[in-house]
């Protein structure tokens, strides 16, 4: 470790220029269109008419930059700049131009007069770029578009990564969310013996849009207990003299960067890995450093005024003009840039080499360090189904047995991880212990369960946190899957769009940006099945967020067994750039399909059972179609009945595994043609469909196909409570015996008997009712019920 302070005379300027220049390009993208190097004097052609942008927190985020790339320099180390200020897009954009990166993956943004007007132009701009740290600027995974989630994409990018430090800035607002709260705690997951480290850095300007930001007005004594307790050793460095500043900061980055190589040397070396106490800094500068002191007379530099944009309406005030051209030139450009526009040597002096510019590095663009997955053979543990329904299992049991696995054949590439909110062995994934624990690096007592420093699977009760970290791992090239109660992966919802919403950036409009690996959702615990929690925990209503977003990007699966579930989990680890949601229950259940049956199945994504139909040759007279494990159930139970009271009744099974399929070819990649829909849902014929979620997604997906008219879709109503599994699906009108009814209702070749049929159910539900208060528990034909067909499944039969 180099250290190299007090900082000599010549540092100081080097540092300053650097700083000045990147102020001096992130003012102009907020304001010019013309004249970038103000060769002529300012006017209001030159400038935008619409003034959008985030000047208040930018100078300090490129004073943090500037002195990242002293001591990237000066160590030779390897560091991504995470900015929590979202809306501090000018200032990376500035950055990365100065250090060359921005040119060269924009060519047309040259590093000349010319390429700094498109700079300037392009900013907040229609055609151009946003004002945020888009997935558009080199070096950025986190867009911060949505505060809260710096530190926990921070932890996440470092995990696995022993030489990579995260420089993660948190804004003082950011500071206030609770997702943030939260995410401090991740140094106690945090290995210094095989991750990298992160170094936080708070940033303490003192107000947010309006209002004063809570951290900024507490004392420094109750400030330094609350990161102390969260077991960091804050340094601060605060004050307005630039050049005190520059000292300062060095100092405390000299002094920063040496307790983090200092802590993985002892972990490393001497196999110390008790939790270390991890530095972080405090930078404490006023709110839009060097800008206008005062606007119209108010305080503006280390005020709210200077948040967005702090002259504004430039052609009704000349003033505002002149106190922009006067702001500018306080910068000296032309002492930054020469007569080309290109920056001077003396600016650029303490920008690291090529492979070390915070611009440039590999892990901003996860893509370039991204290597498959070595995956067994799915197929190996398949469950042995002699016949449909003759076997059960719990399917996300199984499942562990494939994940375990999965993370043993990637031990030696330790580039695969499950996440999830304390619900592992919940969710029937305990098989991952058998070849690790739980990470693990704070206090340990002698009966705990499966934890280790060295553990991967990652357990947090804040479905925030792991979704951050797992975003932070796959943006930086590994592969990860989430586990979480159905009901709660909402907690999640905005951050799923904006991962949804960086994916299909960067996939369709970024050429640069190399494919990640895809974020892959398990959702169990589900609606249908929650005995004990009740209405609390059900609502399947995170399909539907889910199918908001670009089609291109989205994936839903309902397995209705094990062997479905192996075969869409194995899909899911080996695609890239997308999301996709498995919905599959962790209870004891009916097993279908037998595995070849099972991967056909899969593929399609939608198709008949034979051996559940019996329509083979003539048309049917309904189609009971079905999505997700229970709704399977109950539709198999509906046809068994109908089977019996209307044995002449032609119909047709069709299970629905991947929900996009349902949609027409041109909205998804998986949709099917008109032709093979209306082949498989016929173009006519009733259609009884049972639905693991909300019914009317089912009535959005299909509107536009011909059959639309006759489809009835059952699914979850929001009405729930503690009982039992059957008796859900009776609350929501899901269960077998309104099945039957709504046959009875819609298909004419059951009107002569429908009467009947309708009274028979009717008395089976108040016989229900009767049995489950009585003796708290599913009336035996319920629970014991078995498909009464002997065939194999095999699809071809």
């Amino acid at each position: 470790m180099k250290v190299q302070h007090p900082l000599a005379a010549k540092e100081i300027d080097e540092l300053n220029a650097y700083w000045r220049a990147a102020n001096y390009l992130s003012v102009g993208q907020i304001y010019l269109k013309d004249n970038p190097l103000l060769r002529e004097p300012l006017t209001l052609e030159n400038v935008k008419p619409r003034l959008l942008g985030h000047w208040g927190t930018t100078p300090g985020l490129n004073f943090i930059y500037a002195h990242l790339n002293r001591v990237i320099r000066l160590n030779d180390l390897d560091v991504i700049y995470i900015t929590g200020p979202g809306h501090g897009g000018p200032a990376l954009v500035a950055n990365t131009w100065l250090e060359g990166t921005y040119s060269e993956v924009y060519p047309d943004v040259s590093q000349d007069e010319e390429g700094m007007r498109r700079l300037f132009r392009q900013f907040s701009f229609p055609g151009g770029i946003p004002s945020h740290v888009a997935p558009e600027t080199p070096g950025s995974i986190h867009e911060g578009g949505e505060l809260g989630y710096a530190l926990s994409h921070a932890f996440g990018a470092v995990f696995d990564n022993p030489d990579l430090i995260a420089a993660c800035v948190i804004g003082d607002g950011e500071a206030e969310t609770g997702p943030l709260a939260t995410a401090w705690h991740s140094n106690k997951f945090l290995n210094p013996a095989t991750d990298g480290a992160v170094l936080p850095i708070l940033h303490l300007n003192g107000y947010k849009i309006a209002n004063p930001a809570v951290l900024a007005r507490i004392s420094r004594e109750e400030l330094q207990k609350l990161l102390s307790g969260y077991g960091y050793v804050p340094h601060f460095v605060e004050g307005t003299d630039v050049a005190e500043m520059h000292s300062a900061m060095a100092t405390a980055m000299d002094v920063a960067v040496r307790e983090i190589l200092e802590i993985q040397e002892r972990a490393r070396e001497q196999g110390d890995l008790h939790r270390p106490l991890w530095p972080m800094l405090v930078l404490v500068s006023p709110k839009g450093w060097t800008g206008p002191e005062q606007v119209d007379g108010k305080r503006t530099e280390g005020s709210w005024r200077s948040h967005q944009v702090p002259l504004s309406g430039l052609a009704a005030n000349p003033e505002h003009l002149s106190v922009l051209e006067r702001w500018l030139r306080s910068y000296r450009p032309d002492e930054l840039f020469d007569e080309e526009g290109r920056p001077h040597p003396e600016v650029l002096a303490l920008v690291p080499p090529h492979h070390r510019r915070m611009g440039a590095t590999p892990h901003a663009n996860g893509g370039l360090l991204l290597k498959h997955l070595s995956l067994p053979d799915h197929r190996d543990y398949a469950v042995t189904v002699p016949a449909p329904g003759k076997t059960k299992a719990e399917a996300t049991r199984e499942l562990g047995g494939y994940l375990r696995d999965v993370m043993h054949q990637n031990e030696k590439t330790r580039n695969f991880r499950v996440f999830g909110p304390d619900e592992t062995a919940s969710n029937r994934l305990s098989a991952l212990f058998e070849v690790t624990e739980r990470t693990w690096i704070a206090e340990k007592h002698d009966d705990d369960d499966h934890l280790s420093p060295g553990g991967r699977v990652m357990e947090i009760l804040s479905e925030h946190t792991c979704q951050g970290w797992l975003e932070g791992y796959l943006l930086t090239g590994r592969h990860g899957f989430f586990s979480c109660y159905e009901a709660f992966i909402h907690i999640v919802d905005s951050m799923f769009n904006q991962h949804a919403k960086w994916l299909k950036v960067t996939s369709q409009e970024i050429p640069w940006r190399r494919p990640i690996a895809s974020l892959n959702y398990l959702l169990t615990s589900h609606v249908w099945r929650q005995d004990h929690n009740g209405f609390s925990h059900q609502d399947p209503g995170f399909i539907d967020h889910v199918v908001n977003k670009k089609a291109d990007i989205i994936r839903v699966y309902l397995p209705p067994d094990a062997n479905t579930l192996l075969c869409v989990a194995d899909c899911c680890l080996r695609s890239q750039n997308l999301v996709n949601v498995i919905v599959a229950g962790k209870q004891m259940q009916h097993q279908w399909l037998e595995m070849d049956a099972a991967v056909k199945h899969c593929q399609a994504g939608a198709g008949i059972w034979p051996w559940a139909s019996n329509d083979q040759g003539a048309d049917p007279d309904v189609v009971m179609a079905c999505a997700g494990d229970v709704p399977t159930l109950e539709t198999l139970a509906a046809v068994s009945i109908l089977r019996s009271l209307l044995p002449e009744l032609k119909i047709r099974v069709v299970n629905v595994i991947d929900l996009m399929v349902l949609q027409p070819r041109e909205a998804h990649p998986h949709g099917l043609s008109d032709q093979d829909f209306d082949a498989l849902f016929t173009s006519d014929r009733p259609i009884i469909f049972a639905y693991h979620g909300y019914p009317w997604l089912i009535h959005r997906l299909t509107y536009r196909r011909t059959n639309h008219r006759n489809l009835h879709v059952r699914g979850y109503k929001e009405e729930g409570t503690t009982t039992t599994p059957f008796d859900m699906t009776v609350l929501n009108d899901l269960d077998r015996f309104d099945l039957v009814a709504d046959v009875a209702d819609r298909v004419p070749a059951a009107a002569s008997r429908a009467a009947y049929i309708k009274q028979w159910v009717r008395e089976k539900l108040v016989e229900h009712r009767m049995y489950i208060n009585e003796h708290g528990e599913d009336m035996p034909e319920i629970r014991d019920w078995q498909w009464p067909g002997g065939a194999k499944t095999d699809e071809s039969k």
